[in-house]
């Protein structure tokens, strides 16, 4: 008999308070085994989603796909094309849907009977591979016992038919059949996909962040990959005033300053007051506007001023920080003291370039990375304004619950970005704070101050941290950046195409390479023969033939150009990654028009999918890392029945 040190015998009798008898640890062991043998659940795979909002919800309701699938295993040729659409739609947009039914049905009722023996049978499908205790936590409080009755197989009813039938009249009769099928269609959603995975960059871009981190952090069960237009966010939240500038800066480019004002109830009234004074007699043909919406003439000059005074003050606050920051090394982003007004030149890495803009009324060509009294009026407004955002600093505690760096789940790896590699292929050595980091180190040191930039209440720890906060945002050795330089200022005010290329790390050279991949997933611990990294960041360019699968299926970028603003470049509207019990697929997205005409017409975006793998098996939970905590649980009531049995421990009265 194996002999029990007091550890172990101290934790078993923390455990006899759960499962105080025999009877109760045994029961557990096969509540335990039975789900083992069980289907995995299916994981659902997003990234880049850059405040595209409508086209995110709308893909998050399909599931890539996935319930189109169900519908069509369930019901086969049974049902035609135009129901099959119907019905996807309406546990899509349930309702918005059924407003529309119920002003054009004829026979509502008859509609409703149809309509819920459908909507019963999918859920009976979705909910076949859960165990009836999480089908039970899923179900919507006002209707769970009718639901659970609903998709219960009932021995002991002769008459099935009629019993169900019986039930669902009387949902009719008393008038609650649209709150049903709203409450079957709002738990198919969330059967079928039973984890989301977002892989970074929410923010930016699109007009809607906020309505895609509203509609995130009420979602069932999900995790996020931090992107760099999320961290720049998060350290605009913390206060870091080089992040507020460039949020603002990103958001007048892209012409969505109202997803701060109005989204955010941030105050930009400062900040307009200020450029309408100072930019009021300067040039601002450079800073245009790259947004489709329709201006007044005197709102888009307004805006243009507003976007170069965030400029200018982006440069000089980003300029404060490098010199901060010497270990940084990122000296070749100080460019405002090498602007030669006379020539109206820049000098570049030793080369001299002609600049399309040098009228800047706040630059102090003496001190030129100082803020003017007035523009630090301007920031400290603001500053105050997103520290004390409400629901921007929800959605910040939020990203910071449920994100990270990185993520492993069921052996796969998921990061937005890259693993920095040197030009030899070997994981790049950085210097944070005085120490060397390389590889999962590197990944791990960065989201210790990433966290201590937002929550520490110690001034120096705090000002490091929003610092980091920035370098993973755009330093070339941020594993979410990945290029040699964040070239914004060469965007503005310089002509060359040369000097404006970002080059991206080495680690984009050898993504087909098996030895560099399989090296990256053993630094993270994982076995290359089973595992898989998933990321996103770089567009991935169909329209010229390239391919979202690396190295055989062991790495995949899911960026398929999910803002507009990047599918033009890579010809579709996004890929996402579907994983299930059959295998991984990859969808590719067709553009997604608007939500009324996806419930007016019921059309749909998925087009192409891509399997990826195949298992000559049907996965289940056995397979996945909750499988391996099951097995653990197993062993842990095993010998806490073990002890029961041989006197090691007595069982509890009850």
């Amino acid at each position: 008999m194996r002999q029990i040190d007091e550890n172990e015998l101290r934790f078993l009798r923390l455990l006899r308070e759960k499962y105080p008898t025999i009877a109760s640890a045994s029961t557990e062991i096969i509540n335990l085994q039975s789900i083992l043998n069980l289907p995995k659940a299916t994981e659902h795979f997003m990234t880049d989603i850059h405040g595209e909002y409508e086209q995110f919800i709308h893909v998050l309701n399909n599931g890539s796909g996935s319930i189109r699938r169900k519908i069509d295993e369930e019901f086969g040729n049974t049902l035609s094309e135009k129901d099959k659409k119907s019905l996807a739609t309406l546990i899509y947009y349930p309702e918005e849907k059924l407003d529309i039914i119920m002003a054009e049905e004829d026979n509502i009722n008859d509609w409703y009977k149809i309509t819920l023996h459908r909507l019963v049978q999918i859920t009976k499908r979705v909910a076949s591979k859960y165990t009836r205790s999480k089908v039970r936590k899923a179900l919507p409080k006002d209707f769970a016992y009718v639901i659970e009755e609903l998709i219960t197989e009932k021995e002991e009813v002769q008459n099935k038919e009629a019993y169900y039938n019986e039930i669902i009249h009387t949902i009719i009769r008393i008038d609650r059949a649209p709150e049903f099928i709203i409450a079957l269609s709002d738990l198919i959603r969330v059967l079928v996909i039973d984890h989301l995975h977002i892989i970074g960059d929410i923010f930016d871009r699109g007009p809607g962040p906020h309505i895609v981190l509203d509609k995130l952090k009420d979602y069932h069960s999900l995790d996020v990959q931090w992107g760099n237009h999320d961290v720049v966010w998060m350290g605009a939240a913390a206060g870091s005033l080089p992040c507020i500038a460039t949020v603002i800066r990103v958001a007048a480019r892209y012409g969505n300053l109202d997803t701060i004002e109005e989204g955010y109830g941030i105050n930009l009234i400062p900040l307009a007051t200020f450029a309408m004074e100072t930019y009021k007699d300067t040039d601002c043909e450079v800073f245009k506007l790259k947004s489709s919406k329709e201006y007044d003439p005197k709102d888009y000059m307004l805006e243009m001023r507003m976007h170069k005074a965030i400029a200018i003050i982006q440069f000089k606050l980003e300029g404060q920080l490098i010199k901060r920051n010497p270990e940084f090394m990122m000296d070749d982003r100080l460019l405002l003291d090498k602007i030669d007004y006379q020539n109206k030149t820049v000098t570049i890495g030793g080369k001299s370039y002609p600049m399309k803009d040098t009228d800047f009324p706040t630059i102090d060509k003496d001190d030129p990375y100082a803020l003017s009294k007035e523009e630090t009026q301007v920031m400290d407004k603001i500053r105050h304004a997103f520290r004390h955002s409400q629901s921007l600093q929800e959605h910040i505690r939020f990203l910071y619950t449920k994100g990270s760096m990185y993520k492993i789940y069921n052996s796969n790896l998921l990061y937005h970005g890259c693993v920095p590699l040197d030009e030899n292929g070997d994981f790049k050595k950085v210097t944070i704070f005085g120490n060397e980091y390389s590889g999962k180190a590197l990944y791990d040191v960065l989201e210790h101050y990433a966290r201590k930039g937002y929550y520490s209440r110690n001034a120096e720890n705090k000002q490091r941290g929003m610092d980091i906060l920035y370098y993973i945002w755009a330093n070339a050795n941020s594993p979410v950046f990945g290029k040699d330089k964040m070239a914004t200022f060469e965007a503005y005010f310089v002509e060359d195409k040369d000097v404006k290329k970002e080059k991206k790390n080495k680690y984009y050279e050898l993504l087909d390479d098996e030895a560099t991949v399989d090296n990256i997933m053993k630094e993270f611990g994982l076995d290359p023969r089973f595992s898989h990294i998933i990321n996103g960041h770089v567009p991935v360019e169909q329209k010229n033939g390239e391919n979202p699968v690396k190295c055989g299926g062991k790495l995949m970028i899911i960026d398929g150009g999910f803002s507009k603003a990047y599918q033009g470049k890579t010809g579709i509207a996004g890929y996402t990654l579907v994983y299930s019990s059959h295998g991984m697929r990859i969808a590719a997205h067709t553009p997604f028009e608007s939500k009324e005409e996806a419930i007016k017409n019921e059309t749909d975006v998925f087009s192409d999918n891509i399997l990826v793998e195949t298992p000559n098996f049907r996965l289940r939970v056995a397979d996945t890392d909750t499988g391996s905590d099951i097995r653990d649980n197993i062993a842990q009531l095993e010998d806490l029945l073990q002890a029961y049995r041989d006197g090691t421990l007595s069982e509890k009265q009850l």
